[in-house]
């Protein structure tokens, strides 16, 4: 076996966790396999002779590469390859399922960061790499470096807009128990989470064409919910301004924002948010209810 053919057998052996760090960076499996395969020819064309830890060096050449596409990204003020339509070696259901098993709020989240700070909050926080090896990825000091996956941390996290963890934990309660309702269709659990009042309204990114952009009582809004379940199986409850809320994020890219307001155990209104623009305002943060 030549040196080459011994170095694809070691590679292979490495490429699903590459592909795993590529994706949790660039949060699309069409840019993860580039970043793998450009890890692998960058590999192939190296000296490796005093290399020791292989899955340590590709590792950081993979964060490397990723970093550089997420700022091009930025730059140019793009959405992921496949936030629109994956290429033809990627099959949608098989981002969806990787999506599924990182977190479709965790990406959504990850997507409000900074290139750097989410190169530095993933290889420290998800994959334990140390900050000295995190530094010569970013370009900064150890120093730096811990300040941006701290920052990072900060912002994952986000500030609930009350102190009182018990109230949040009721609030993230119901914002859960009407998911899961409208998960299954269930119009009676529905209700029974809605006050009598409630409010729905959404902007026109949000409605389906020809419907209302505000509907009022329990019934009415838990029947046009129940209509949406398709959407809400693949959403998740975040912090949305501080409050629990919902983010629908088919393969981990954000399409709505559902803002709720929780009084005394019931949903007493809640917007659905479409319009870009005014998402890119709203903030988000993972929910500490939900166990992250």
């Amino acid at each position: 076996m030549s040196g080459s053919e011994a170095l694809a057998v070691r590679f292979e052996a490495h490429r699903e966790h590459l592909r795993g760090v590529a994706f949790r960076l660039l949060g699309s499996l069409d840019e993860a396999d580039d970043a793998v395969q450009l890890a692998w020819l960058r590999a192939d064309r190296a000296d490796l002779g005093d290399v020791t830890n292989l899955a340590g060096w590709l590792t950081t050449v993979v964060a490397r590469i990723s970093l550089d596409l997420l700022r091009a990204r930025r730059s140019r003020g793009e959405e992921p390859a496949s936030a629109v339509e994956p290429r033809g070696g990627v099959e949608p259901e098989a981002e969806a399922v990787l999506a599924e098993s990182v977190g479709l709020a965790v990406l959504v989240v990850l997507d409000r960061l900074t290139p750097a700070e989410r190169v530095a909050f993933v290889l420290h926080d998800v994959f334990a790499l140390p900050f000295d090896e995190i530094a010569v990825v970013v370009g900064r000091s150890t120093a730096a470096s811990k300040k941006l996956a701290s920052r990072a941390r900060g912002r994952v996290r986000g500030a609930p807009a009350t102190g009182d963890r018990t109230a949040l934990a009721r609030n993230h309660a119901v914002v859960e128990a009407f998911l899961s309702a409208a998960r299954d269709g269930d119009l009676d659990a529905l209700i029974e989470v809605l006050a009598p009042d409630v409010v729905r309204r959404a902007d026109r990114f949000a409605a389906p064409p020809g419907a209302a952009a505000e509907i009022r009582g329990a019934r009415a809004v838990a029947e046009a919910t129940a209509l949406n379940a398709y959407r809400i199986s693949v959403a998740e409850v975040v912090l949305v301004d501080g409050e629990p809320g919902v983010v629908v994020a088919p393969r981990g890219r954000l399409l709505l924002v559902l803002s709720m307001t929780v009084r005394e155990g019931r949903i007493v209104a809640y917007d659905v948010v479409g319009d870009p623009v005014r998402l890119a305002r709203i903030s988000l943060a993972l929910d500490p209810g939900r166990g992250n």
